[in-house]
């Protein structure tokens, strides 16, 4: 709620200091999945594999790079993601194959004001819409809100990028709107939908991907018996 100031105006209430925690590189684990900042060593050739049976590029659709003319192409792109700090690149590797099967980032890092945004996500065929991406998220928000104590999670996307939001929203963030002629991407023109989740909406939605992660969710074959369900665990209703 807004506070009246000492010049008689409205204010937001005082904030202390975020903690100030940037990410460190350390892996992520899961029960399903692990979160590896990126190495061209272990990672470059399961992940250019991992995406040759998308022939048409369909992952690259709404991403600033890609496809790539070949493994080499994708490797020397890779070693320029290894060695950026923000956004900070991770491999996800799902423990039943052993082998990386997408990316995902932590960037726009912003100690000072607490604020952190993922994205530059992109899955495998294999890997979308599995127990192994939602888990691999979640791995990554809760380092964000809870491991580095930041007031706000960020997600962008293409406002075309139907997919993108319906995850964003399945994921808990709330959608802010839609920042127009944002960007021009590949020689297009990308309005940007924006979503956040912020500190104190975080506990019931970590405690709705932990029962929704249980292994007694899931049936012998891997298929989920209840489905995610984040907005009701924040007391808000299905759009």
């Amino acid at each position: 709620m807004p506070r009246v100031g000492d010049e008689g105006r409205a204010v937001g209430p005082p904030v202390e200091k975020p903690p100030g925690l940037s990410p460190d590189r350390r892996m992520l684990f899961g029960r399903t999945v692990n979160i590896d900042p990126v190495d061209v060593k272990r990672h470059a050739f399961d992940l250019h594999q991992s995406f040759q049976n998308d022939p048409g590029g369909r992952i690259w659709t709404y991403m600033g790079y890609g496809p790539f003319a070949g493994y080499e192409a994708f490797r020397d792109w890779l070693a320029q993601r290894q060695a950026s700090a923000d956004p900070l690149f991770y491999a996800i590797v799902p423990k039943a194959t052993g082998k990386a099967a997408g990316m995902a980032a932590l960037m726009r890092i912003t100690p000072d004001h607490g604020v952190i945004e993922i994205g530059h996500i992109w899955f495998s065929p294999a890997l979308q819409q599995t127990r192994e991406a939602t888990e691999a998220l979640f791995l990554l928000m809760r380092h964000a809100l809870t491991g580095l104590g930041y007031r706000r999670l960020e997600w962008k996307c293409d406002a075309l990028n139907a997919p993108s939001r319906r995850a964003a929203e399945r994921l808990g963030f709330t959608f802010e709107g839609v920042f127009r002629q944002h960007m021009i991407v590949k020689g297009r023109n990308r309005d940007t939908a924006w979503f956040s989740i912020i500190d104190r909406e975080w506990p019931p939605i970590e405690r709705a991907f932990l029962a929704w992660l249980a292994d007694s969710n899931f049936d012998a074959q891997g298929r989920q018996r209840e489905a995610l369900r984040v907005r009701e665990a924040r007391g808000t209703h299905p759009a």
